[in-house]
């Protein structure tokens, strides 16, 4: 389904990708249609998962592992062992964008990241705790506006394109 959204959104000014295989894919088949080259935005990589990287997470998280538990009880991702701390995820994701909306003004710009990164996004914007918007699916849509200091949710998690 993400190659479909990628053919089907909106014509931006500028691509832009994270680190991971699967994103500079998804992002392959609209940066072809446009003759863009996409670029890379090493601080929009996923949050550091510490001990629950590569799969572990989801596992846990189905599980109902007690850290997990916590995890949703204190809206922290460091309760993993090792992982990332809120404050520097946030202030890694949003100096990102904050650097892209300067680099890209009046442009659109599509970036092809990760679920928690996207939460991450919408909980700067919004004002609302960090994990609030940690549920996006694959090859959903959610669209900030960024104006100067002003950042504006305009929709989250839109999977209308892949019915």
């Amino acid at each position: 389904h993400g190659f479909e959204q990628a053919l089907h959104a909106k014509l931006p000014g500028a691509k832009i990708v994270a680190t991971l295989r699967r994103t500079v894919e998804t992002a392959a088949p609209l940066a072809e249609r446009l003759g863009l080259r996409p670029s890379v935005e090493e601080d929009l990589r996923e949050v550091h998962l510490g001990e629950w990287e590569g799969g572990l997470f989801r596992k846990h998280i189905a599980e109902g592992h007690p850290v997990a538990r916590r995890l949703a009880e204190e809206q922290r991702w460091d309760v993993i062992p090792g992982a990332e701390s809120n404050d520097a995820f946030a202030a890694r994701v949003g100096g990102a964008l904050n650097r892209l909306a300067a680099a890209h003004p009046d442009e659109q710009i599509a970036v092809f990241t990760h679920g928690g990164v996207i939460g991450q996004a919408m909980a700067l914007a919004s004002g609302a705790q960090p994990l609030a918007f940690a549920a996006a699916e694959n090859g959903s849509i959610s669209e900030l506006v960024v104006t100067g200091e002003h950042w504006l949710v305009r929709r989250f998690n839109d999977q209308a394109h892949l019915d």
